[in-house]
This record gives C-alpha cells, structure tokens and sequence, in this order.
C-alpha cells in the first residue's frame, strides 16, 4: 500500500489562566493523515501508523516526540516513545474533531489537566 498525504498541524496554546494572550513556544506539530473535510483518516491511519507522529515543545523543556496511536474506547493518544505511559497524553474526542486552521482542540497533557489549543496552520507535511 502507498504512503497516505500526511497533514503537518501547528497548534499554539490558547488563552487560559495564567496565559492570558495564550502561548505560542507552547505548541504542538501532529502529521497525521486527514479526509478531505479536515477529520483524522483513519483508515489511512492504520496502513501508514509510523507516519502519524507528535511533535511537543514548551518553554524551558526538551522537545518531546512521539507516535500517534489510536487507544481504547477511539481515543487517539500522543505516545512519548522515550517516555513513561504516565507521561502519554491524549486529546478530547480527536476522533470528532476538524483540524482546520482557526478551530480549537484540548489535549490532556502529562500535568494530568485539559489545555485548550488553536490550530494556526494545516499544509502538506
């Protein structure tokens, strides 16, 4: 089977307290195959999982990286491969989600609390 197109998604923290203009250097790059429509493929998804990758950087840390992996219950789940499961993180229903540039995703980070981000870019990774 051929490489599915992946999708490079830029997202930026969005406001919430403490960040009240929200948080550009908090961001996150997903490359993740999408429909036509801006919803995560996955079908595609299945033939091409080394494709679907994660790419976190926050203020102060080391860049994290990882696999995007599809869980129980239809959750997709940011999987640190160099990390502990407890450091994983997942996002709030991905799999209803469009990732179209404007719209906002919240992903549970490894603090354990749900952060709201702004998709500010989509193109052709």
């Amino acid at each position: 089977m051929t490489a599915a197109a992946i999708s490079h998604i830029r997202m930026e923290l969005a406001r919430e307290p403490g960040h009240p203009l929200g948080d550009r250097d908090h961001v996150y790059h997903l490359y993740l195959p999408l429909t036509a429509d801006g919803h995560i493929d996955a079908e595609a998804w299945r033939h091409n999982r080394p494709l679907s990758r994660v790419r976190r950087l926050r203020p102060g840390e080391t860049e994290a990286r990882g696999l995007i992996v599809h869980g129980p219950g239809g959750r997709w789940i940011f999987d640190y491969t160099d990390e502990t499961d407890r450091d994983n993180e997942s996002g709030f229903r991905l799999k209803d989600e469009r990732f179209v540039q404007g719209e906002y995703v919240s992903i549970r980070e490894d603090d354990g609390k749900m952060h709201t981000f702004q998709i500010v870019s989509v193109q052709p990774a």
